[in-house]
């Protein structure tokens, strides 16, 4: 078909057409002399007529073909088996053309076979020779190599694409400003994040985009802009702004801009490019997320009011009730009986102010208050102390408490004193009550990893159920015993597992119905990253339980201020048994301010919550006047959160004794500041 194409177009020469062949066959020997070894070139002279190519150069021989194989290809019916079957019509069309124009060819690129398979890309510049009827006799040009032009430009295209991909993928959109251009560019998406289409009526209104654009930005925010914008000209940053900016329906926006200059080489702007995110959602959810924050925090506060309030007014009547508890305990001349009454009033308070200290504590840890002081200790004398605080609960039903220290006796590791004490307290005092009667709590220690000291309690109770097993940690969830005589607010192992996970240990356990209990926790060995600070909200350590022996000799007297008349009876019933000390009560913070500097006691004993004045602001004055700064004050408050006990101390109360009191630790005070 192709053959017939060209015999169809050219079959008839003159003798003038025959001697301008003759020139230009002579012409072309001369470039063929010149270009022979050119490697990747082709030179052709193409006979229509003979419909015949003349080739010389390289070209063929650099894509793998012989001299007989360019015998056949140079055959004008031949020619078009070798170039790419989707590039044959275009070549058709380039030469129609030609021929027809009158004008040159140009550049035509197309794809042409390699003798051993594959193709390349070739370009080819050729001009027509036409007689003077205008018909094309000769065409004569140029072949070479493109290939790796071509894929560069295919590669480069690729890459736009993929550009083009991402952006859009992306959302964001594009802008560009050039000095020797008027104005700045943005890409339609800019305008799209605000709800418009870039030839909306309300933006394109005759005046510079970058000026309309700026004519929406919020001012308090324009200002910030243009500083960053003038930081980045300076070379003095990126330029990295948020801000918002007035859309459609004039609902506000917020844009994050970034982009970069290119300067010359003088050092002055010629260009800068960037992109414009919409981060409305994003700071939208950072809008709710700070406002849930804040509504967080404040039921926080308000929780902690609450409990603080809750636990001022529960401690309030539980003074009354431990306080004459301890004062008929301390009476001789009961019978047995009443002996026992007044033990089981005793056991319930006590039980009781223990509740309302597990959920203070619960509430400081699960609001983040409730900070650690590290120092280095030995767990293994840590346990060894706990074990003789729990001896007596386990001597009265037989129970044996065994340590196996093992080789850890010299080990050290870096943790809270108070509260790894409060942990295995729990867990021991847990595997002591749940046990059975002579039954075995044995603990037991390892090194977890060359990481982390455990501590194992094994008990030989009735276990756990294994539908029971993951409500174990779970607050006030005592999985079944509230009805039993076993003691417990299901507060305990909740808050032993949060102390261990803020030390940053882990807690664990297994349970077999009829076998026992294991709990262990791992306690990390080396805690260098953790650094000891003031603790906001931790109380100090108690004391121990000291006697309720006076060690004062000659008299003494003690002024207290206090509102309730209830607890001013305990008081004088408390103090009563001591001769040496001589009471003077105070209703309200004047009177005692009053009997202070009139009657000199040695002490002062201050509630906090007084009619009028409260206590710090009667420590105040009491500090300021000459005549009473030397009296040491203490305080005796139902307000017992930890914050308010820092508080207190801060304040100047050389103590801070917490209702219910606990008439020992008050004598010791008494020996302790005014012995």
């Amino acid at each position: 078909m192709i053959k017939a194409f060209f015999q169809s177009l050219f079959s008839r020469r003159s003798a003038a057409e025959e001697n301008d062949i003759s020139d230009m066959r002579a012409s072309l020997q001369r470039h063929q002399r010149i270009f022979r070894s050119s490697h990747g070139y082709g030179y052709f002279d193409w006979d229509l007529k003979k419909q015949k190519m003349d080739w010389s150069g390289g070209y063929w021989k650099y894509l793998g073909y012989t001299d007989e194989d360019v015998e056949v290809i140079s055959m004008s019916s031949n020619y078009f088996d070798y170039v790419h079957p989707e590039d044959v019509s275009r070549m058709q069309e380039a030469i129609w053309k030609l021929f027809k124009a009158h004008t040159l060819m140009g550049e035509v690129t197309y794809r042409v076979r390699k003798k051993n398979g594959g193709y390349i890309w070739t370009e080819i510049r050729a001009d027509a020779t036409r007689d003077d009827q205008g018909w094309v006799t000769f065409v004569s040009g140029i072949a070479f190599d493109v290939t790796k032009q071509k894929q560069m430009q295919q590669a480069l295209q690729l890459s736009e694409e993929r550009h083009a991909r991402i952006l859009q993928s992306s959302n964001d959109g594009i802008w560009e400003w050039v000095l020797d251009q008027d104005g700045f560019h943005y890409s339609s998406r800019c305008w799209e994040h605000l709800g418009y289409t870039e030839n909306h009526e309300a933006i394109a209104q005759g005046v510079d985009h970058m000026a309309a654009w700026r004519k929406r930005m919020h001012p308090d925010d324009l200002q910030q802009f243009d500083r960053i914008l003038a930081q980045h000209i300076r070379k003095q940053g990126p330029f990295d702004v948020e801000y918002r900016i007035r859309g459609k329906g004039d609902r506000w926006f917020w844009v994050r801009a970034r982009g970069q200059m290119v300067f010359n080489e003088k050092g002055e702007p010629v260009r800068m490019s960037g992109s414009n995110m919409d981060i409305t959602e994003l700071k939208e959810a950072e809008e709710r997320v700070i406002k849930a924050k804040e509504d967080a925090e404040k039921a926080s506060q308000a929780k902690s009011e609450f409990l603080s309030s809750m636990s001022h007014e529960l401690r309030t009547p539980l003074n009354a009730i431990l306080g004459y508890s301890q004062i008929l305990a301390m009476d001789e001349s009961l019978a047995p009986v009443q002996r026992d009454h007044v033990a089981e009033i005793t056991r319930a308070g006590d039980i009781l102010s223990r509740l309302i200290k597990d959920c203070l504590d619960l509430a400081r840890i699960e609001a983040g208050h409730l900070n650690l002081i590290y120092k280095t200790l030995s767990p293994c004398e840590l346990i060894q102390r706990c074990l003789g605080m729990v001896q007596n609960l386990a001597a009265k039903r037989n129970i044996s408490l065994v340590f196996y220290p093992g080789n850890f006796a010299s080990v050290s590791i870096t943790a809270d004193q108070t509260r790894l004490e409060q942990v295995l307290l729990n867990l021991i005092t847990n595997a002591v009550k749940y046990n059975r009667d002579r039954g075995r709590v044995n603990i037991a220690c390892a090194i977890e990893a060359d990481t982390y000291f455990r501590i194992l309690v094994q008990d030989t109770g009735k276990g756990i159920p294994q539908e029971k097993q993951s409500q174990i940690f779970q607050p006030f969830n005592r999985l079944g015993e509230e009805n039993s005589k076993t003691e417990g607010s299901g507060v305990g192992l909740v808050i032993t597992q949060r102390l261990v996970q803020q030390m940053g240990g882990r807690i664990d356990f297994s349970s077999q119905e009829g076998v026992g209990s294991r709990f262990w926790i791992d306690i990390p060995l080396r805690q260098e990253a953790l650094v000891s600070t003031p603790v906001v909200g931790q109380p100090p350590e108690a004391p121990e339980p000291a006697s309720n022996e006076l060690e004062i000799g000659g008299r003494r007297r003690i002024l207290y201020v206090e509102d309730s008349p209830s607890n001013q009876r305990l008081m004088e019933h408390l103090l009563a048994r001591f001769p040496q000390l001589e009471l003077q009560l105070a209703g309200d913070a004047l009177k005692g301010l009053f009997y202070a500097r009139t009657e000199h006691p040695d002490l002062i004993i201050m509630d906090i919550n007084l009619p009028g004045m409260d206590g710090f602001e009667a420590l105040e004055v009491l500090q300021s006047d000459l005549a009473t700064a030397h009296i040491p004050v203490i305080a005796l408050s139902a307000n017992a959160m930890s914050h308010d006990i820092e508080k207190g101390l801060k304040a100047g109360f050389v103590s801070y004794l917490t209702k219910p009191l606990e008439f020992g630790l008050l004598i010791e005070v008494f020996n302790r500041v005014l012995k």
